[in-house]
């Protein structure tokens, strides 16, 4: 197995001469939390004055692509809902490209940003926030009700995710026939906050998994079900274009898996000593303390 290479001066340039296009995870990479990290934003404008194509490819399934742009607006960073591929999304083109039918309905276990995006693309989606409240009752007669018409259970990171909900989605999953189980992702944890990490969407998604003795088609990293409605998009190949993230089993596996660049940064999940440990068996091709060095390299 080849060791990744530290970015210099000579492999920033090999870098830059062979890729066409970035695609940048964004917890750990651009923000942590609501906090830019240094030097975000200059790399980017110096890569696009450079020409190169820009992709954000983000797991957090929290926030639609609107509301990922109108974020980055808040940070200073323009970026057109075009150029963001969020997991919620991947989860609507899933149900698009599968042709799931019109009149099936989704649950969701998640926030606003899966609603909104299988609402944009004509499926009829309810649960997620609105269900955040809710309670269960064990009393003896009780009967907990589902609708029969959910063809599709998508699951995300959810802070109000409860008992009801777990109920939910686990009869539908169970008793609907051919019910389909999604998760946006499985990341275990994420950096919700610019201090500390937080479990990720892989707690909710493993509590259904438990709970129905399935497993789920995964739409977001390392899947590659995202890769290749990129490709698809904007006419790149895939050894054209770099992965840059901060997790090796998410980030740098998707690249991987399509045959991308991978570029490794050190400002979120992944320290050196993970990149280093010997069990450790996910090579980028370069790693980096943040992606701000391309800017430092630029300048060399």
């Amino acid at each position: 197995m080849t060791s990744s290479q530290t970015l210099s001066p000579h492999t920033f340039k090999d870098l830059l001469d062979s890729v066409e296009a970035f695609l940048f995870d964004c917890d750990g990479v651009i923000w942590k939390g609501d906090q830019l990290i240094d030097g975000a934003s200059q790399t980017l404008d110096m890569l696009r004055s450079k020409g190169k194509k820009l992709v954000f490819v983000t797991n957090n399934s929290w926030k639609s692509r609107t509301q990922y742009a109108e974020k980055f607006k808040s940070l200073g960073i323009s970026v057109s809902p075009d150029e963001i591929f969020s997991s919620s999304f991947a989860a609507a083109m899933y149900l698009k490209v599968n042709n799931f039918p019109s009149q099936n309905k989704v649950y969701v276990i998640g926030g606003d940003g899966i609603l909104d995006e299988l609402q944009l693309a004509g499926f009829t989606a309810f649960g997620g926030p609105g269900d955040a409240d809710k309670t269960i009752d064990w009393k003896q007669s009780g009967f907990f009700e589902h609708d029969k018409s959910v063809g599709a259970v998508v699951v995300g990171i959810d802070p109000k995710i409860n008992y009801y909900k777990l109920q939910y989605g686990t009869l539908c999953i169970r008793e609907n026939p051919g019910c389909l189980f999604i998760a946006t992702n499985r990341d275990a944890v994420g950096h919700m906050t610019a201090s500390q990490e937080w479990p990720g969407a892989g707690c909710m998604v493993a509590a259904m998994c438990g709970s129905t003795q399935k497993e789920p088609v995964v739409v977001g990293k390392p899947s590659t079900f995202m890769m290749n409605f990129l490709i698809e998009k904007f006419n790149l190949s895939c050894s054209k274009m770099c992965m840059v993230g901060d997790r090796l089993d998410t980030d740098i596996l998707f690249g991987q898996n399509a045959g991308c660049k991978t570029l490794l940064v050190l400002s979120g999940c992944t320290t050196q000593s993970d990149l280093q440990d010997p069990s450790n068996n996910i090579q980028p091709h370069y790693y980096a303390t943040k992606i701000s060095d391309m800017l430092d390299l630029s300048r060399a």
